[in-house]
């Protein structure tokens, strides 16, 4: 079925909108809907008014002066604005098309609303942009109630965080030095003409210098090198399970750091955990790629007495549920879907987590509390009221990685924060349970 590509973003921007979905679920199914030759276009449309919707929408409201009620007829104008702003299709045929994906979508009534909310932006884009420049939001591509947390949490750093959070990111392999070094896959980059080179802080990191297909990689398909950021990384070393450990990966979709676990340490009992039977699927696919083997479990990590062994674990990381505000380049519909009350609500959950995870660990042990966050609310406050409360967990986060500063030092654990051409930002916090 090759549908029109405009009304197939549109839906899949409405569907944001109405803060249900993601990306990552909506835009495969999407993309199936269309023309393989425009699938890159879908991709752009969808990615590009994610990212840009925080500006887009302040234009829209001054256009249109009222809401119209309806998500697709708002997706549609967010689509020909972000045409008119951000892409090289000639200003005509951007509204010409976009009006059509309104009629082919059956919105005949809404295509003259459409058609004419786009001309007089187009009329008047000069006029809007003096008008809007003063405000925050406009030039920050940010909610305005993310700005407020971002600025109040890094005043020195908002604006680096921002600037980071708007534009494209590196791609970044972790190498499988179980199978190669890192040294003998940056040749084998540099032979089949991939420009790479080591990440700063990831002992087993390769930055691209552009994304290619996983396809082009070389030894992808046998487990060689996994898609990973360079931050995510930094788990499987900072947890560092001893040979024969007993191991729980709780929360572990999509499996990234679940394989680098057993790649680092192949003879661990590791356990697998998440909450979702398909998103236990995808780990088992990354773990099958990769030639690995866990126990998987399917189960609510907040309620061990239904599917813990009675057996303590001597690891525990702890990737928490939480606002993903550290991966917004990657994940730019974060800007849609997330609101500024879902953080005390994921606070909660990852105080609960952390209180039902703790008693199964051995005395002795040590659990990695993580997340993609920069929200101090979600991070530091979590784990330094946890500690007050618990008699027996203690802060043991390195201030130094493989010899270097890799963060902000935090009351309890270490901030990274999103870099321009490195790192997402994850927040980590290494307890240790008093033996």
């Amino acid at each position: 079925m090759n549908n029109d590509v405009r009304a197939e973003a549109a839906r899949v921007v409405a569907t944001l909108l109405e803060a249900r979905g993601s990306l990552a679920r909506l835009l495969p199914k999407a993309e199936g809907r269309v023309a393989h030759r425009d699938r890159a276009l879908l991709r752009e449309f969808c990615y590009g008014c994610a990212r840009t919707a925080p500006r887009l929408q302040l234009v829209a409201a001054k256009v249109l002066h009222k809401n119209p009620g309806d998500a697709l007829v708002s997706a549609l104008i967010l689509l020909g604005l972000y045409q008119l702003e951000y892409t090289r299709i000639p200003d005509h045929a951007a509204i010409s098309a976009t009006v059509n994906a309104a009629r082919s979508l059956g919105l005949d009534r809404a295509a003259g609303l459409v058609n004419g909310v786009l001309r007089n932006a187009l009329r008047n884009r000069e006029q809007l942009q003096r008008k809007l420049c003063g405000n925050p939001q406009f030039s920050a591509l940010h909610p305005s109630w993310l700005l407020q947390r971002i600025k109040a949490a890094w005043p020195q750093q908002a604006s680096d965080i921002l600037r980071a959070n708007n534009t494209n990111p590196p791609m970044t392999l972790r190498v499988n030095t179980g199978k190669i070094s890192r040294e003998n896959y940056l040749q084998q980059c540099t032979a089949t003409g991939l420009c790479a080179g080591p990440c700063a802080v990831s002992p087993v990191g390769i930055v691209l210098s552009a994304p290619v297909p996983v396809s082009d990689l070389p030894g992808f398909a046998e487990g060689l090198v996994s898609v990973q950021d360079e931050s995510a990384q930094l788990a499987a070393p900072l947890l560092a399970p001893l040979a024969g450990e007993r191991v729980l990966d709780a929360c572990a979709a999509p499996g990234g750091k679940s394989c680098h676990l057993l790649e680092q340490q192949p003879s661990i009992k590791l356990s697998v955990l998440d909450i979702e039977r398909e998103r236990l699927d995808r780990v088992a696919e990354n773990f099958g790629r990769c030639g690995l083997d866990a126990q998987m479990i399917c189960a609510d990590a907040t309620r061990p007495s239904a599917w813990w062994d009675g057996r303590p674990y001597d690891r525990i990381l702890l990737d928490a549920p939480c606002s993903a505000t550290g991966v917004i380049r990657r994940n730019p519909d974060i800007k849609l879907l997330r609101r500024d009350g879902d953080i005390p609500a994921l606070a909660q959950l990852q105080g609960k987590l952390l209180r039902a995870i703790w008693p199964l660990l051995k005395p002795g042990g040590s659990l990695l509390y993580a997340t993609c966050s920069i929200l101090p609310g979600e991070n530091s406050e979590v784990t330094t009221t946890f500690i007050a409360e618990t008699e027996d967990a203690s802060d043991n986060t390195p201030e130094l990685f493989n010899g270097c500063l890799w963060g902000e030092k935090q009351a309890t654990g270490i901030q990274r924060l999103p870099q321009t051409g490195g790192g997402d930002g994850f927040y980590y916090a290494l307890l240790s349970k008093a033996e």
